[in-house]
């Protein structure tokens, strides 16, 4: 028992992100810029609601009066019908809540004794109490789209899309790919045969064929999307998997569990898989990017995410037209959060696996 200890404690060490491997990835600043970068977007996705400047479900609120405003535009609203609503608060921040009030995008007022009177967009001049409303007056940092909604709240709560996608589809690829990899390479045989079809089969389909396959046969939705991509990116997974159970399953620790009667999933699960943590790292670092971006293009082709919920890739959809207009940051803007989410992710692969690389 000492000596199976003894191998396997040694070689966890080299193989798993120990305390060499951590400072080798420390000293890559692109590495580095990479976490940062990923660490904020994960944090706008948790906080949502709570710091966008549009803070209604989906952030679904329009002034088409207001569309397709230019980035710090300010405009002037005459706040009604005040309530006193409470949200709870982890609610709030995971779906927003409405307005507590009717705002009104106005043109210009003046006050008039304990009156304030407004001019609307369209319509007659507004009289109301000075009591029971008030102007306010609202800068929209990335200004407005096409049906008035705040494209910076938009975006923000599209972060937390795209990250939940490729976090819940890596979850499925990762029990899949691991799974069948793990068992493929241990039993060998006919098992290994059978698995290793499946892969060749899922792998001969062209990705994002597969992927609308999956969805239409499922639906469009949010929850849909999760199980679309997460069945198509197994097989990148089971593969690296695989090649490497195959290497270490002969060792002598392995062996060792063998000849004390250890069961098939205790051995691979305890034994073998944390040998192949780095491995498995990586790739899963990769292919979180590439769900990102399957999201996205699904989204855009409309098969995606559905309206109202904001997607980065849905945004570029709506606004594609702008690119040949004036306000072409609309499409614009979305399509560079998907490209800064996709680098840091494939940097952060990149720096895993120089980290990891026991031959440097």
């Amino acid at each position: 028992m000492r000596l199976f200890k003894k191998h396997s404690s040694a070689d966890l060490s080299g193989r798993s992100l120990d305390r060499m491997a951590w400072r080798r990835f420390c000293r890559n600043p692109l590495s580095i810029a990479s976490l940062v970068v990923i660490g904020l977007f994960l944090l706008v996705a948790i906080l949502g609601y709570l710091i966008t400047p549009d803070h209604t479900p989906y952030c679904n609120q329009q002034y088409l009066e207001l569309a397709t405003l230019k980035p710090f535009s300010k405009a002037t609203f005459l706040i009604t019908n005040p309530t006193d609503s409470h949200t709870p608060f982890f609610q709030r921040m995971a779906q927003g809540e409405p307005l507590p009030y009717t705002a009104t995008p106005i043109i210009k007022y003046r006050y008039a004794r304990d009156s304030i009177v407004a001019t609307p967009y369209n319509g007659d001049p507004i009289v109301v109490s000075r009591h029971e409303a008030e102007v306010q007056t609202r800068t929209f940092l990335l200004g407005t789209d096409g049906y008035g909604r705040d494209v910076l709240s938009m975006l923000m709560i599209g972060s937390r899309v795209s990250l939940s996608v490729g976090f819940i589809a890596i979850l499925i690829a990762l029990f899949l790919g691991i799974t069948l990899g793990a068992l493929a390479a241990y039993h060998g045989g006919w098992v290994d045969n059978l698995i290793l079809w499946l892969i060749n089969v899922v792998w001969s389909i062209p990705t994002v064929l597969l992927v609308i396959a999956i969805t239409f046969v499922l639906g469009k939705g949010f929850w849909q999307i999760f199980i679309a991509v997460g069945l198509t990116m197994w097989v990148d997974i089971a593969r690296v998997v695989r090649g490497e159970v195959l290497s270490i399953k002969e060792k002598e620790y392995v062996e060792a569990t063998r000849a004390l009667g250890y069961g098939t999933f205790r051995t691979i699960f305890r034994h073998i898989l944390p040998n192949i943590v780095g491995a498995v790292v990586v790739i899963a670092a990769s292919n979180f990017a590439s769900a990102i971006l399957l999201e996205a293009g699904l989204s855009f082709l409309g098969i995606g995410v559905q309206p109202p919920m904001p997607s980065w890739g849905m945004m570029v959809k709506e606004n594609y037209g702008y690119i040949l207009l004036d306000s072409a940051y609309l499409a614009l803007l979305p399509g560079l959060a998907i490209m800064l989410v996709v680098l840091a992710f494939m940097l952060l692969a990149s720096g895993l696996r120089d980290a990891l690389d026991i031959k440097r």
